[in-house]
C-alpha cells in the first residue's frame, strides 16, 4: 500500500507540474495572440514530441521531458544592422548571436513582417513576457487562499496544552528539571491543561500572538483569567525573568536567538484553523517575501548542497528542492498518517509553493528567463524616451540577441545548479516530518 500511495503521489505531482507549465505558457500565448504576434508552436515539455495537433496557425503539443515548456514566437530578435539575417561568423560569440537571430526568423512567412515580436511596443512585449510568470502567481495565490480560507493552517491558540513544572532557560535546550530550578509561575498559579486563557491583567486576549506579547512584556505579578469547565476563574501569578526565543518583526520565533523576557511556563495548544481574509493576505505576503529571500540566498546554499550530495553533510529543511525532490515529497505526503483533508491541504500547498517559485525565478532579470526579455524591453523604452526628450534620432529596438552569450553562461550555471540539486534529491533527499 505504501508503494502504491507513493507512486500515486508522484503521479499527482507530475500532473500538477504539467498543468502549471501549461498554465504558464498559456499566459504567453494568449497575450501574444492578443497583440497580433504569430505563434507557430505551443509546447509543454522538451525533447521528442509525444502528441501534437495543429489548430489554426499554431501547433499545440506535449513533449517527453516534463521539465518546462515554451511557445515559439516569430521575430523574437530584430534583424542585424543591415536589416537582414547576418551570415554565419567564425567567432563563437557572434555565432551564438546569429544562431538566436536566425531561429527567430526560421519560420517567417509572407505577411509576417507586421506580426513580429520585436516590432511590438515595449509595453506590449513586457506584458507578453510577464504574462507567463503572472499566471503562476495567480495559481499560487488561488490555491493558497483556497486552503487558508477553507481548511486553514496549524495555529497556536490560548488553550493550555501542558504546564512546565520549572523555569528552564530555552537556550539550555533541556526538558528535565533540576532541584535548583524554581517552580514555574504557571505551576505555582495553578494553571492546568485544558484551561483557556481569555484575559491577561484584565485585558481580553483573542489569540496566542497577543497573549505571548503580554507575557513577554511582564515580569512580576499578573492576573490570568481562564475558562475552566465553562466557568471563568482569575489566577494570580508572578512571572519570572527567563531567556526565551526572540521574535522577529513579523512575530515569528527566530531559532537559536534568545532574549530576556517575562516567562509564565506553559505550552499553547495548536489547532488547524481557517484564516480570515486579512490574515490570509498577510500570510501570502510573508510567503512572497520568504520566497524572494530564498531565491536571493540560493548561491549561499551551494556549499551545503554539495556537502549533502557528495559527502556526509546534513540536508537542511530549507535546502533547495528540485522537481525530483518535490515529487518524492508528494509521495511521502500521501503516506502520512493524518486525516485525508490534511493530506490534500499539504499537497495543494506544495503545488502552490512550486508555482510561487516559478514566478519568482522567472522574474530574475537574466536571459534566457522571462525577466531578461522584460528587462530588455524596459531598457529599449528608456533609450527611446531619452532620445525623444533630447530630440535625438530614434535608436531603434534594443537587440536582445547581443546578450545571448551571457544567456548561455547563465543557462549553463542554472543547468549545473539543477544537476547538483538533482543529485542531492536522490542521495540525500529532504524529508517531511
Amino acid at each position: 500500500m505504501t508503494i502504491l500511495l507513493t507512486v500515486l503521489g508522484i503521479a499527482l505531482f507530475a500532473v500538477g507540474l504539467l498543468f502549471s507549465i501549461a498554465w504558464h505558457e498559456l499566459g504567453h500565448l494568449s497575450t501574444a495572440k492578443l497583440f497580433g504576434i504569430r505563434v507557430p508552436q505551443y509546447m509543454v515539455g522538451f525533447g521528442p514530441t509525444l502528441w501534437s495537433r495543429h489548430k489554426g496557425e499554431t501547433e499545440y503539443g506535449v513533449k517527453a521531458i516534463p521539465m518546462g515548456g515554451y511557445i515559439r514566437m516569430i521575430g523574437m530578435f530584430p534583424p542585424g544592422e543591415d536589416g537582414k539575417i547576418e551570415a554565419r561568423s567564425t567567432s563563437p560569440w557572434r555565432g551564438m548571436i546569429e544562431d538566436a537571430r536566425s531561429a527567430a526568423y526560421e519560420e517567417l512567412q509572407p505577411g509576417d513582417e507586421k506580426r513580429l515580436f520585436y516590432t511590438r511596443k515595449p509595453w506590449k512585449r513586457v506584458i507578453v513576457m510577464f504574462a507567463g510568470p503572472f499566471m503562476n502567481l495567480v495559481l499560487a495565490v488561488a490555491i493558497f487562499l483556497g486552503v487558508a480560507l477553507s481548511f486553514g493552517f496549524p495555529t497556536q491558540t490560548t488553550e493550555v496544552a501542558g504546564v512546565q513544572k520549572c523555569v528552564i532557560a530555552q537556550s539550555e535546550n533541556r526538558g528535565t528539571c533540576k532541584k535548583s530550578d524554581p517552580v514555574s509561575p504557571a505551576q505555582a498559579a495553578g494553571l492546568k491543561k485544558g484551561d483557556k486563557i481569555v484575559a491577561f491583567n484584565g485585558e481580553p486576549v483573542a489569540d496566542w500572538a497577543s497573549l505571548s506579547d503580554h507575557i513577554r512584556d511582564t515580569i512580576g505579578p499578573a492576573t490570568i483569567t481562564v475558562e475552566r469547565d465553562g466557568q471563568e476563574q482569575v489566577l494570580k501569578a508572578t512571572l519570572a525573568k527567563n531567556m526565551v526565543a526572540r521574535k522577529d518583526s513579523d512575530g515569528e520565533v527566530v531559532p537559536e536567538k534568545f532574549v530576556e523576557a517575562g516567562y509564565l511556563g506553559f505550552e499553547a495548544k495548536t489547532e488547524i484553523l481557517p484564516l480570515t481574509v486579512p490574515q490570509s493576505v498577510d500570510r501570502m505576503g510573508d510567503m512572497l517575501e520568504n520566497g524572494a529571500e530564498s531565491i536571493i540566498a540560493l548561491p549561499a546554499k551551494v556549499p551545503d548542497l554539495w556537502n549533502a550530495a557528495f559527502s556526509d553533510g546534513e540536508r537542511k529543511d530549507d535546502s533547495p528542492v528540485g522537481v525530483v525532490g518535490a515529487a518524492r515529497i508528494s509521495g511521502e505526503v500521501l503516506n502520512l498518517d493524518v486525516p485525508t483533508q490534511n493530506i490534500i491541504a499539504t499537497f495543494l500547498m506544495l503545488l502552490a509553493g512550486f508555482n510561487l517559485s516559478l514566478f519568482l525565478f522567472n522574474m530574475l532579470p537574466l536571459l534566457p528567463l522571462d525577466g531578461g526579455h522584460i528587462a530588455g524591453a524596459l531598457w529599449e523604452s528608456v533609450r527611446r524616451n531619452v532620445a525623444k526628450l533630447f530630440r535625438r534620432p530614434d535608436p531603434g529596438p534594443f537587440d536582445v540577441a547581443k546578450l545571448m552569450p551571457v544567456a548561455y553562461v547563465v543557462a549553463g550555471i542554472f543547468i549545473c545548479f539543477t544537476l547538483l540539486v538533482l543529485v542531492a534529491d536522490i542521495v540525500n533527499p529532504v524529508k517531511i516530518s
